[in-house]
Parts: structure tokens; sequence; C-alpha cells
């Protein structure tokens, strides 16, 4: 059975921007476990600074934002759709009306 339902296209940026983060997040997290191991103090410091993780916090925030828009706009398409395509639903006249 195929459908040609199309994804949204704030849901799939929303996705590759979620992906970049944790990618970004990651290689930190390698860079912060490396420079503890070989002792490069400066290093630490740049990745331990909070104004780095409060930046973090901001995008991972707006991340989550932009998620729940694009849950809502996705939801909101599938109760459009039911109301014009279902039978079991009132008209969309009476929806709207």
């Amino acid at each position: 059975m195929t459908t040609n339902h199309q994804d949204n296209l704030l849901f799939k940026w929303t996705c590759k921007g979620l992906k970049y983060f944790l990618l970004t997040l990651l290689g930190l997290a390698i860079a912060l476990v490396l420079s503890h191991v070989f002792g490069t103090v400066s290093i630490v410091g740049m990745l331990l600074s909070t104004i780095l993780w409060i930046w973090f916090m901001r995008i991972a925030v707006f991340l989550f934002c932009l998620f729940v828009i694009a849950i809502i706009v996705e939801s909101w398409g599938c109760i459009k759709y039911d109301l014009l395509y279902s039978s079991q639903y009132c008209s969309v006249k009476e929806f709207l009306g």
C-alpha cells in the first residue's frame, strides 16, 4: 500500500539540525577526553566554559521548540486530511462554521 504523504519540510530541517547538533556534542566530548588525556589545560578550560554550554542549551531549546512546532503542524495536517476525506467526521462547513 502506498500513500502520497509528503514529509513536513520543517521536520526534515529540524532532524538535520538535531543530527549536526549531536555530532557537534560528540566531537566536543571526544576533544574533551583527548585533551584531558594529553594534559592540555587551555583546551579543557575552553570546552568547560560556561558561555559555551549556555549557547548549547539555547540551541537545544531552539531545536526542541522547532520539533514541537513541526509536530503540531504535522498533526494539524492529519486532522485536516481526516476531516476532508473521511465520512465519519462532520463536513468541513460544519467544522469551520
